[in-house]
């Protein structure tokens, strides 16, 4: 990585002109890399596994799902792509300085425990490459190898990875290897639609899966969009990337889980011929998801520690990280993990209603920074009853099978945009 020559470091203020370069081409790379994974074909997997649907109803869901989903996450990055701020700045003007902080703390929380997952999941694939020629240290040691590059890989920042990692070699090779997949399962699956489940319930619960990927993504968002020429190129390179990944690795994991039931995803893509090359050729771009989530976390935490250099941050979040890695079972946290996760949905929900219904995208740069609110209470209210609506939706009455994501994110919406009108 020495050819590379890294972009100055930027922390919470706004993004300058002459440093927002990232064209339609290049945040739709982005976002395609970051909707790319192995995780994301082993949630595909299960609307197959546990929601009993046919590969075909799989595949129409994770279409329809995935630009539900991607819009909505490319609608979030408006303001920081407008204004050239990051996700927890941008949020200042909506939630209060105070708010912002906390929902930094909740998303570092969040952040740390999905990069943690991703160091395991990257061991624990690399060691099915390799073989285990350190025997039981050999997770350990792809681990730690992972961490350093994505670490590395953090303190470049989104303009070199884009421009000289992504766009340059590991897009490239992960689509390579995706074709390959997708060629060898098509090959010997059967899409006549006699195996429809019928069930309106399963139909609507897949839709939520699929629809809470690119949702996951929206703290992120205006960390790397901010970085783009426009808002406008940075919603339209957002919702194409994130939308054809999303539809491609989900449908992908779905047929995966027809034709070798019961196998886990890295295991399915291993039986398939040349299946090893297929799994490092995602492993290569695998590394850009961990990426993201150790930079946004320094970003994140810029959002408090102000004067902190970013790659101290990131490399706090790193060996954090990497100690978990090393002594979690990471498996057992992610329901914790998902349900953090989920505090940020009815959050966007107010942001949208406040940046398209009440301000219209109307703001004054000084109200992310010294004249921002202390806390706005609407906000407050509305992200209680939003967040309450979702835990209701995925815990207690789930007998209604009708997805919490999108219910969350409407009543959010309206709650807020009510107080408001009324207030004004």
């Amino acid at each position: 990585m020495s050819f590379i020559r890294a972009p100055p470091e930027w922390g919470i203020e706004p993004v300058p002109e002459e440093l927002r370069k990232l064209r339609h081409f290049d945040i739709a790379v982005l976002w395609s890399s970051l909707g790319v994974g192995l995780l994301v074909m082993q949630a595909g997997a299960l609307l197959v596994q546990w929601l009993n649907l046919s590969v075909i109803e799989a595949i129409i869901i994770s279409i329809v799902g995935s630009i539900i989903g991607s819009l909505i996450l490319a609608v979030a990055g408006i303001i920081g792509g407008k204004y050239g701020v990051p996700t927890m700045v941008s949020l200042r003007p909506i939630m209060g300085l105070k708010g912002s902080y906390l929902l930094t703390f909740l998303n570092v929380i969040q952040l740390v425990g999905w990069t943690t997952f991703e160091f395991i999941v990257m061991g624990d694939a690399a060691t099915a490459i390799t073989g285990e020629f350190l025997g039981s240290y050999t997770k350990y040691f792809w681990i730690t190898i992972v961490a350093i590059w994505c670490y590395l890989m953090a303190t470049l920042g989104p303009l070199a990875v884009v421009r000289e990692w992504l766009e340059k070699f590991a897009i490239w090779i992960v689509y390579l290897s995706s074709i390959w997949i997708t060629l060898n399962i098509t090959s010997v699956i059967s899409f006549s639609p006699q195996q429809f489940s019928g069930s309106i319930s399963a139909l609507l619960l897949g839709l939520d899966l699929v629809v809470a990927m690119p949702i996951s993504w929206m703290p992120l968002i205006a960390d790397y969009n901010r970085f783009n020429r426009s808002s406008r190129e940075g919603v339209i390179g957002t919702f194409i990337g994130y939308t054809i990944a999303n539809t491609w690795f989900y449908s992908m994991g779905a047929c995966l889980a027809y034709v070798y039931p019961g196998e886990s995803i890295v295991y399915s893509i291993a039986l398939i011929y040349l299946g090893v090359l297929a799994i490092l050729g995602i492993l290569v771009d695998e590394t850009d998801n961990a990426f993201a989530d150790i930079y946004s976390s320094a970003v994140s935490l810029q959002n408090i520690f102000q004067k902190t250099r970013q790659w101290k941050l990131a490399l706090f979040v790193t060996v954090i990280s990497l100690i978990l890695a090393y002594t979690i079972p990471i498996a057992e946290y992610e329901s914790f993990l998902l349900l953090i996760g989920a505090s940020f949905i009815p959050i966007f929900g107010i942001m949208m209603g406040d940046a398209l219904i009440i301000r219209k995208l109307n703001y004054d740069v000084t109200e992310f920074y010294g004249k921002a609110p202390s806390i706005k209470w609407s906000a407050v209210f509305s992200w209680i009853i939003g967040f309450t609506v979702y835990y209701l939706l995925s815990y207690v009455f789930v007998d209604l099978s009708i997805g919490a994501s999108i219910p969350t994110l409407i009543i959010s919406l309206l709650i807020y945009v009510l107080i408001e009108k009324a207030r004004r």
